[in-house]
């Protein structure tokens, strides 16, 4: 059956448990979490998936993130997907959860913060190239890049939920 996840409806209760090729190919609501990284200074670490990707392959991306596991919450999901595609372990604040159209299937949205101080390394099957981006060279980006078309509404709601809470960075680091 391949990855599992919870089926889940408008309210993101759970229906039950079925393969995550099977929630996409049938347009089933389920959860994904996603982070926004930063670095102690504010900037938003982007980076490009692999050209053998099998969803969005060669594009730019801002969020780090996956499917939320079967008994997992979304918080936890965030963190082991960090700790997987950056190998670093933090945790990460839940900013915003929406129902998301999605560009291949809807699914709720779990949008999460981390400031990370710990030197990443990516793993080189989900990230290709990465970099930090100052808020001015992160605009310059989603005007001339292709971005997984997602993370545009995703930054919408991210943009609309941090004018009312400002990023809190950690002790010590501004």
């Amino acid at each position: 059956m391949g990855e599992l996840v919870e089926r889940v409806d408008e309210t993101d209760r759970v229906l039950g448990v079925v393969g995550r090729a099977e929630a996409i190919r049938n347009r089933w609501l389920h959860r994904i979490a996603t982070t926004v990284c930063r670095d102690a200074d504010g900037r938003i670490l982007v980076h490009r998936r692999p050209a053998d990707a099998s969803r969005f392959p060669r594009y730019y991306n801002w969020l780090i993130g996956g499917a939320v596991d079967v008994g997992e919450s979304y918080e936890a999901a965030a963190a082991r997907e960090i700790a997987e595609e950056l190998g670093v372990r933090t945790d990460a604040r839940l900013v915003v959860k929406f129902l998301c159209d999605g560009a291949i299937s809807p699914y709720w949205l779990g949008l999460h913060e981390a400031v990370l101080t710990d030197m990443i390394t990516p793993d080189a099957s989900e990230i290709t190239w990465h970099a930090w981006l100052a808020p001015d060279e992160f605009a310059s980006a989603l005007r001339r890049w292709d971005f997984v078309p997602d993370s545009r509404e995703a930054l919408a709601r991210y943009e609309g939920v941090r004018l009312s809470a400002p990023l809190a960075l950690p002790p010590g680091s501004g």
